[in-house]
C-alpha cells in the first residue's frame, strides 16, 4: 500500500504489478518502491532519470522539480496510463483500507495541496495552492496560508474547515480520548495514519472558513513538513451529516466530540466507490488539476479524468488523462499497440529488453528508486531464528549464505550495471553520506556467501538440521522467485532447507506477512527521503515491525532521531541504528531498486520519479509534442 501519509514507509510489494502494491508501506530516507532500473542508460546520484530516447524530459537540465511550462492550452488529447489491473475505489485514499498506489495517482490528480515530491524526494512547494513558513523554532510552529483563489470545483473556497476535518480524522486524542491497548480510541474515524493527531495534539489555530492556519508541535518532529500536505472537502462531509460546513468546524476547535463523530460515518464510507461508479457527482468535488464530474468510468477497463475548469492553477496539458486498469504483464504490448502511452513495469531483463526493441517508437527512462529489497527475520516465539530458539547465530548463518552478490549481479546488474549490495536501511548507496554511515555500521561480514562459514554458525546454534526456512513474498513474481532459487541453492549447503513460500495473499489484511506465518519475509520497503519513518518497523511494537524484533538501544536511537530537527543528530543516530540492526540481525538489505518507464516517445514532459509517486507525479503535464 502506497502509505502517503507522514511517518510511514510503504510496502513495495513488487509482484507482477508495477512497482508498489496493496500491503507496502513507506519508511524513512531507506524506503523504496518496487521499480527496477533500466539497462543501457543509468539514473543520476540525486535519483534523477535519463532517457534513451522520445519526449522531451522538462525543465532545466537537472532539475528535480517540476517544469515550469508558461502559459498552458490544453490540448484536446487523451494520454493513458496504467498502474497495474487494480481498480480506483475511492475518493478518500486515507483510510485503511483505500491508502493505496492505484487511489492515491487518481487522487493526486484531484487535491491541491501545499507540496509534492520532486524526481529525488526534495520537497517543492505548489505556489499555486498556498504557502507555508515557520513562525517559531521553539515550539515549531509552522503558519499554513491557502491561495485565495483555491476554490473546490463546486465553487466552495478551500479553507481552514478543509484542514480541521483532516486534523480531526486523524483521531486526536485530545478530542475522542485516550486509545485503549490495540490503539483504539473513542473516535469513529478509520484513518489509515494518526501521525497529524499524535505529533499535533491540539487543533490547528485557526477561525472557522478562514484562509490560514497555524500548527504547532510540543515536541520537534523531523518530518514536520511532510504532516500537512492536501484535505478533503469538509463542507460536503458536514452537508451529508446534517451539518452547516461552519458548525463542523467550530465543533472541531470546540472539542466537541459527538458533533464531530456524526460525519466519521461518511467520511469512512461515503467518498468510497465499491461498485466501481460514482453515484453523485456533487460529493467529489476538485481542487486539482482534473476530476470526476463528468468522467469516464467503464468499470473494469478505464477511468478517464477531464480538467477542472474552475482549476486555479496551471492548466492541465491535455484534456483527458486516462488510467487503465490492465494486467501488468500486459503493458508492454499496450504500449507498443498505443493502447496505453506511459507504462512503469517491473523492470526485468526481458522486460528491458522488449522496450529496447520498441525503440523507434518508445522513449526509456531508467533512474534510482527509493525503494529497497530486504530478507527479515521471524521473532516471533518458536521461529527458529528468534532469540529462544537458535537466536543470533541461526540468523548468522542464514546471512552467511544468502548470496547476496549473485543476486545483484545475476538479476540487477543486467538491468542497471551500476547496481551494488545494498548495506544500510535508512541510507541509499547514491546518497552522499551513504558510505560514511556503512563506515560506521558495517563491517563487511556478510557480504560474499560463505557456506563453510554458515554451516559452523549454524552448528553454533544448537538445533537440529536440515533447519527448514519458509521465505514468504508476494506471488507471482518472477524476480523474487528466483532470489530465493538462489538462496536455496546455496543454503541448502548450510544446513537449511530453504521453501519457496510465495501467496498471493502476502500482503492482504490477514494474510501470512501479518499473521507471521513465515520464517524469512521478502518484499520492499518504498519512501520518499523522510527522516524518521523508519521508526515503526525497527522499534519495539511498532506498526510496521512484521517479525517482532525488539532491541532497547535501538528504540532510544529512534527516540533520540526522532525528538530532533537537527540532521547531525539524525546522522550519529542513524549510524548507531544501523550498527545495531546489523549487529543484533534485524534483516538483511539486498538491493536499491532500478526504475524504468516506458512511454510513446510523442510525449513530452514524462518523467521518472525516485519516490514512491512514481511517474504520474506530474501527469498533469503530459501532451503530445506539435
Amino acid at each position: 500500500m502506497a502509505v502517503v501519509a507522514a511517518g510511514a514507509l510503504v510496502l513495495a510489494g513488487c509482484t507482477s504489478d508495477p512497482e508498489t502494491t496493496e500491503g507496502e508501506t513507506s519508511a524513512s530516507a531507506g524506503g523504496g518502491t518496487t521499480d527496477d532500473e533500466s539497462s543501457e542508460t543509468e539514473g543520476s546520484d540525486d535519483g534523477s532519470a535519463t532517457s534513451d530516447a522520445g519526449g522531451d524530459a522538462g525543465g532545466e537540465e537537472g532539475d528535480t522539480a517540476k517544469a515550469d511550462l508558461g502559459d498552458v492550452q490544453t490540448a484536446d488529447d487523451t494520454v493513458t496510463f496504467s498502474t497495474g489491473a487494480e481498480e480506483y475505489n475511492a475518493y478518500n485514499g486515507n483510510t485503511s483500507s483505500t491508502n493505496s498506489t492505484y487511489n492515491a495517482v487518481v487522487n493526486n490528480q484531484l487535491i491541491g495541496a501545499f507540496w509534492y515530491w520532486g524526481t529525488d524526494g526534495t520537497i517543492y512547494p505548489n505556489e499555486w495552492f498556498g504557502s507555508y513558513e515557520v513562525t517559531s523554532e521553539d515550539p515549531l510552529t509552522v503558519e499554513y496560508t491557502i491561495s485565495d483563489e483555491a476554490v473546490w470545483s463546486d465553487g466552495t473556497p478551500v479553507t481552514s474547515n478543509d484542514f480541521l476535518l483532516e486534523w480531526a480524522s486523524s483521531n486526536p486524542e485530545s478530542i475522542f480520548g485516550e486509545r485503549d491497548e490495540e490503539g483504539a480510541n473513542e473516535g469513529s474515524f478509520d484513518p489509515v495514519s494518526t501521525s497529524f493527531g499524535d505529533y499535533v495534539p491540539e487543533a490547528p489555530e485557526t477561525e472557522v472558513s478562514s484562509k490560514s492556519f497555524t500548527i504547532s508541535f510540543p515536541s520537534p518532529y523531523p518530518d514536520w513538513e511532510l504532516l500537512v500536505s492536501g484535505a478533503l472537502p469538509s463542507h460536503v462531509a458536514a452537508e451529508q451529516a446534517g451539518l452547516e460546513p461552519d458548525a463542523l468546524a467550530q465543533a472541531i476547535l470546540d472539542g466537541d466530540a459527538e458533533t464531530v463523530n456524526s460525519v466519521s460515518e461518511f467520511w469512512n464510507t461515503g467518498w468510497l466507490f465499491p461498485d466501481y461508479q460514482i453515484t453523485d457527482e456533487a460529493l467529489v468535488p476538485s481542487s486539482g488539476p482534473y476530476t470526476l464530474e463528468g468522467s469516464t468510468w467503464q468499470s473494469g477497463e478505464s477511468l478517464g479524468l477531464i480538467p477542472n475548469e474552475s482549476f486555479y492553477g496551471p492548466a492541465p496539458a491535455t484534456a483527458n488523462l486516462t488510467f487503465r486498469f490492465a494486467a501488468p504483464e500486459s503493458h508492454v504490448q499496450a504500449l507498443q499497440n498505443g493502447d496505453i502511452n506511459v507504462i512503469e513495469p517491473q523492470a526485468t531483463v526481458d522486460t528491458v529488453d522488449q522496450l529496447e526493441g520498441m525503440s523507434d517508437t518508445v522513449g526509456i527512462l531508467t533512474g534510482n528508486e527509493m525503494t529497497w529489497e530486504h530478507l527479515d527475520f521471524n521473532f516471533a516465539e518458536g521461529s527458529v531464528f528468534s532469540d529462544d530458539e537458535g537466536g543470533l547465530a541461526a540468523r548468522e548463518a542464514f546471512a552467511l549464505c544468502v548470496p547476496r552478490e549473485q543476486i545483484v549481479q545475476n538479476l540487477i546488474q543486467p538491468i542497471n550495471p551500476d547496481a551494488e549490495v545494498l548495506n544500510l536501511r535508512e541510507k541509499f548507496n547514491f546518497m552522499p553520506d551513504y558510505q560514511e554511515v556503512v563506515d560506521a555500521a558495517y563491517d563487511g561480514r556478510f557480504d560474499t556467501a560463505d557456506v563453510e562459514a554458515a554451516t559452523a554458525k549454524l552448528e553454533e546454534a544448537g538445533v537440529t538440521t536440515p533447519v527448514e526456512v519458509r521465505i514468504g513474498y508476494s506471488a507471482p513474481n518472477q524476480r523474487r522467485t528466483d532470489q530465493v532459487a538462489a538462496i536455496k541453492a546455496s543454503c541448502d549447503e548450510a544446513g537449511f532447507n530453504i521453501v519457496d513460500a510465495g501467496d498471493p495473499a502476502f500482503f492482504e489484511a490477514g494474510g501470512s506477512l501479518e499473521t507471521g506465518d513465515w520464517e524469512i519475509a521478502l518484499f520492499a520497503w518504498a519512501g520518499s527521503g523522510q527522516v524518521a519513518s523508519g521508526q515503526p518497523i525497527y522499534s519495539t511494537n511498532g506498526g510496521q515491525n512484521f517479525g517482532g524484533f525488539s532491541n532497547e538501544e535501538v528504540d532510544a536511537a529512534w527516540e533520540t532521531l526522532a525528538a530532533s530537527n537537527d540532521p547531525e543528530v539524525h546522522l550519529e543516530q542513524v549510524k548507531i541504528i544501523e550498527k545495531l540492526l546489523w549487529d543484533n540481525l534485524y534483516g538483511i538489505p539486498v538491493f536499491a531498486h532500478p526504475g524504468v518507464v516506458g512511454y510513446d516517445n510523442t510525449l513530452e514532459n514524462v518523467r521518472h520519479n525516485s519516490t514512491q509517486t512514481g511517474v504520474s507525479w506530474n501527469a498533469e503535464q503530459w501532451v503530445r509534442a506539435n
